[in-house]
């Protein structure tokens, strides 16, 4: 890891922070599907909502002479459907910010989100990919990822339809789930969350050049 730079759970605080990576992407973009972007007060509520069950992680630049953004990016996990015996199966988000691009942030956040969701007892992860994107399915397969699937003509947004594929990876093979997954304030608090923490800052490089896309969001946040 570079000097300076950490990961740690987001907070309501980083709601500018978190705005200033998610923003351009809503106005510029169809990585995400949302067509306006949340408030300051509505993306606190997404933190705040996202961390009664669900890790919400940041890259944060904790340098005192840094010439760029405190937070490099962030990463969460959240709900891939409602009903109960999904429990299982969660979808995630990950966003680095345009000015942080190829110091390994998104796959630094990455690594760290899989393992919490490794410990907290979770099975199937699931990326969803506004297509074409080849980076960021690069970075997904490199994670372990696999494609399962494509909805055609899934959205329309910038004046055109797009395609949105799912990449699933498993964290548990085929063993049963003994106990329904531990929500998050039970797991900010053990060796495996911060050992998490740590795997993922190895990751973390802070003389790298810029220049590669932002990585993609799920069709729907819910965060």
């Amino acid at each position: 890891m570079s000097a300076g730079l950490r990961l740690r759970l987001a907070t309501e605080a980083d709601a500018p922070g978190l705005l200033a990576i998610y923003g351009p992407v809503v106005r510029d973009t169809a990585i995400s599907f949302e067509l306006d972007g949340p408030s300051l007060e509505e993306m606190r509520t997404r933190v705040r909502t996202t961390l009664e069950q669900w890790p919400w992680l940041v890259a944060e630049d904790v340098a005192p002479a840094r010439s760029g953004p405190a937070l490099l990016g962030y990463a969460y996990a959240g709900p891939f459907r409602a009903r109960p015996a999904y429990r299982w199966t969660v979808e995630t988000t990950v966003y680095v910010h345009a000015e942080c691009q190829r110091r390994g942030v998104g796959f630094a956040l990455y690594t760290a989100l899989l393992e919490i969701l490794r410990a907290a007892g979770y099975r199937n992860v699931i990326g969803g990919i506004t297509l074409p994107n080849p980076s960021s399915v690069a970075l997904h397969e490199r994670l372990g990822f696999r494609h399962v699937g494509t909805f055609p003509a899934a959205g329309f947004k910038l004046g055109c339809w797009h395609d949105v594929g799912f990449w699933r990876v498993d964290l548990r093979g085929g063993e049963p789930p003994p106990t329904p997954p531990r929500p998050l304030p039970s797991l900010v608090t053990t060796p495996e969350w911060h050992t998490a923490l740590r795997t993922g800052e190895r990751h973390l490089r802070g003389n790298a050049p810029a220049g590669s896309p932002p990585l993609p969001e799920k069709p729907e946040p819910k965060a």
